[in-house]
């Protein structure tokens, strides 16, 4: 009797659902428990927290079904806007939720105009866990770029800065987090006992990446990053560059590893041309025609007109120079962080950004940051101050502390050249200068470094530079030496220079003695070096403080870069792959195809432009001709057979061609494997040579029939998507700087 009991009992629990159907939602289930919902939707006490019940069991049905977000769109808005906190706060959980799970309820979710107004009406709420479920669902809602439009469409970045400024509790609560493994690289600034006010920096940072800087008011920027600065400076003061940590504080701290951007402008074109070239026309068209990328060219102080504005004028103000150097260079150096270089062609911030948003905010890097280093006369070679960093023995960056920043001083008293790379990511009136300038010569970016030089000294050996520089000395004098290129092909930009053979004994050169106030062009590729006097005859200081403005030409805006824009934009058939080749093989000998396109630049005198338009316009067709004459299938071909055989990619010059066509979803050839199709193409080639050299003179022969120079202005678009993304890194990096 007692056994068949027990059978019983088995049989019975065999016949129980399992746990998995138990937890399974039922779409019946799901449409009954929003009928109900929809039917107790009042503002009666007793309904409210039925209802709540209600928004639960949907919230799950929504999260682990493919249950529609239809029906509940009808309702959200309503839920959204009820006094009742707790539901406003379950609605908005649910969009938060549903959003991060499912790529399809987020647009559904975002499609929905008055849903998202709903959304953003939560910030007019006085509750604090209102408020904190607003900006939650905010950062979850908005891990999609229409997402992110769609709230900044109902100025959701404005409600969020305009809370922010109210209830941040003051510097008090700001304290600085070091993560478990304590190194230099892993410091964050945290919020103690505020997780709102940490929310809304979040919620707002992430917006503000988004965004375009000029949309939001001014008047909220300003105070914004105001207190941002206010907290970086608090939080860190030399605590970064000393390598001191605080951490394990007590009570709760909320962590945040955001950097927000601050909008920075540009000077007027007519304020850095009268810097540069006076006042004059003739002057700048003199340069223009004459001296860019062609030879040296020198503006004195003596000749200059008496009108030009002192573009630097701002800059050393805030120096606050008082004539000794040990002080100018800590004041300097105690203040920086280190600016990580990005790659020439990234085209998206945020790609970046979450590359190395770790590392934001580190001290600086030798031979990344910051270099010392002299040129002894008699070895010709160059001595870095710094031994240890310069055995490359590690592989790991090599942080500066603060006692290798109180050596700087030393290592100039003993004729060490301090070289600062990056000053535009630190100073507000050098970026003015560096982004009016880019625009001048039409490129994405100029760069500022500063070189200071105890007298009597040289810094870096004779080489050449794979861009070209304005010398703008601020303080002292110093002497430069040019010589004939050794080439003449122009540089690439990024080009492996180390090696390069310089015989100046053999070249041509030139003497230019630069005094305070003085301007020297330097083209790329042509070598150069400089020294300076232990006395000046005319009782100027023996040492040298001057910037190099660093015009750097990106190979999309090299003329070669250009002809190869123009063939992807004729046609993105894979046929033209081949004739992509041949270009490159003819800019390996043909200067003109490594030449500036300036096509882009902005702001000329009439009678200047209209010149340079001319010319440009000459050289795009000198170009097209040379590839019609000069494009051979058998030497295309060679060429593709040395590159895999060296293990090289053929199509490396055209790597930002090939990282702007993955943006294309439509375009299937760059979704394959780049190295597969290769040599796939090498073998067609080999077995169908006289169907394929066909193809080729046929492509060849119409690109260069139907082409139009009005093609390259469609590189402006490429060029304004380069430009946007090194301003706002450059934007970011100021928030992480003490001193702007």
């Amino acid at each position: 009797m007692e056994k068949k009991k027990k059978d019983t009992v088995k049989r019975k629990r065999k016949q129980k659902p399992s746990a998995r159907e138990l937890h399974r939602p039922r779409s019946s289930d799901a449409n009954a428990t929003f009928a109900l919902l929809l039917a107790s939707l009042s503002n009666t006490p007793h309904s409210v927290i039925f209802i709540n019940k209600c928004l639960f069991k949907l919230r799950r049905f929504l999260l682990l079904s493919q249950t529609s977000m239809t029906p509940l769109l009808a309702l959200l808005p309503t839920l959204l806007r009820s006094t009742r906190p707790e539901l406003a706060c379950r609605a908005s959980d649910i969009i938060g939720a549903a959003s991060l799970v499912s790529f399809d309820a987020n647009e559904e979710f975002a499609f929905d105009s008055e849903t998202v107004e709903g959304l953003i009406s939560l910030f007019q709420s006085r509750i604090r866990k209102v408020l904190l479920s607003a900006c939650n669902v905010v950062l979850d809602f908005s891990t999609t770029t229409f997402a992110q439009r769609q709230v900044l469409k109902f100025s959701a970045l404005n409600k969020l800065m305009f809370v922010f400024l109210h209830i941040f509790n003051g510097l008090e609560c700001a304290r600085l987090w070091s993560e478990c493994d304590e190194s230099l690289h892993s410091l964050k600034i945290g919020i103690k006992e505020d997780e709102l006010s940490l929310a809304f920096l979040s919620a707002t940072v992430v917006l503000i990446n988004a965004c375009e800087v000029e949309s939001i008011p001014q008047s909220l920027s300003e105070a914004f990053l105001r207190i941002l600065k206010q907290i970086r400076v608090r939080v860190s003061d030399q605590e970064v560059i000393k390598g001191a940590r605080k951490c394990n504080e007590e009570g709760r701290l909320y962590k945040s590893n955001i950097a927000a951007s601050q909008p920075t402008g540009s000077l007027s074109f007519e304020v850095v041309q009268r810097g540069l070239f006076g006042a004059s026309d003739t002057t700048s068209e003199d340069f223009i025609s004459n001296y860019w990328e062609v030879s040296p060219f020198l503006l004195s102080r003596a000749t200059r007109d008496p009108d030009m504005h002192d573009i630097f004028g701002a800059f050393v103000q805030s120096l606050n120079w008082n004539g000794r150097v040990p002080s100018l260079l800590s004041s300097i150096l105690q203040h920086l962080v280190a600016c990580f270089p990005i790659a020439s062609d990234e085209q998206n911030i945020l790609n970046f950004l979450n590359e190395v948003k770790d590392r934001l905010g580190c001290p600086i890097i030798y031979q990344q940051d910051i270099r010392a280093v002299k040129t002894e006369r008699q070895s010709r070679k160059e001595m870095h101050y710094f031994r240890d960093f310069h055995s490359g023995c590690s592989k790991e960056p090599l942080y500066f502390t603060f006692d290798d920043v109180l050596k700087c001083g030393q290592a100039y008293k003993e004729g060490y050249t301090v070289a600062l790379r990056g000053l535009e990511f630190c100073y507000q009136s050098i970026a003015a200068i560096a982004d009016t300038l880019a625009l001048m010569f039409g490129q994405p970016s100029v760069g500022a470094n500063l070189y200071l030089t105890p007298p009597n000294s040289q810094g870096l050996v004779c080489h050449f530079d794979d861009h070209c520089v304005f010398v703008c000395q601020i303080f002292g004098s110093k002497q430069w030496t040019i010589f004939s290129p050794p080439s003449q092909l122009l540089p690439h930009l990024y080009d492996n220079l180390l090696g390069s053979d310089i015989n100046c004994t053999k070249a041509g050169r030139r003497e230019f003695f630069l005094r305070e106030g003085d301007l020297l062009y330097i083209p790329r590729g042509f070598p150069h070096e400089a020294y300076t006097s232990s006395a000046v005859s005319d009782g100027s200081p023996g040492f040298s403080f001057h910037l190099t403005l660093s015009i750097e030409v990106e190979p999309p805006f090299e003329w070669g870069g250009v002809s190869h824009f123009a063939l992807h934009c004729w046609s993105e058939n894979q046929k033209r792959l081949l004739l992509h080749v041949a270009i490159g093989i003819i800019s390996n000998f043909d200067p003109s195809f490594r030449k500036a396109c300036l096509t882009a630049v902005v702001s000329l005198p009439p009678v200047v432009y209209n010149g340079l338009f001319q010319g440009q316009r000459n050289t795009f067709f000198y170009l097209i001709d040379k590839i019609r004459t000069e494009s051979r299938f058998m030497e295309v071909l060679s060429s593709i057979e040395v590159a895999i055989q060296k293990n090289e990619d053929p199509f490396q010059q055209i790597r930002w061609l090939w990282v702007l066509c993955m943006e294309k979803e439509t375009s299937s050839e760059y979704n394959t494997n780049k190295s597969f199709m290769i040599e796939d193409l090498l073998s067609l080639c080999a077995q169908h040579k006289d169907k394929f050299e066909a193809a080729f003179l046929n492509v060849k022969s119409r690109f260069c029939s139907e082409v139009v120079f009005e093609v390259v202005t469609s590189n402006r678009m490429l060029l304004q998507k380069c430009r946007n993304t090194r301003k706002q890194y450059i934007n970011r990096m100021f928030l992480l700087h003490d001193k702007l």
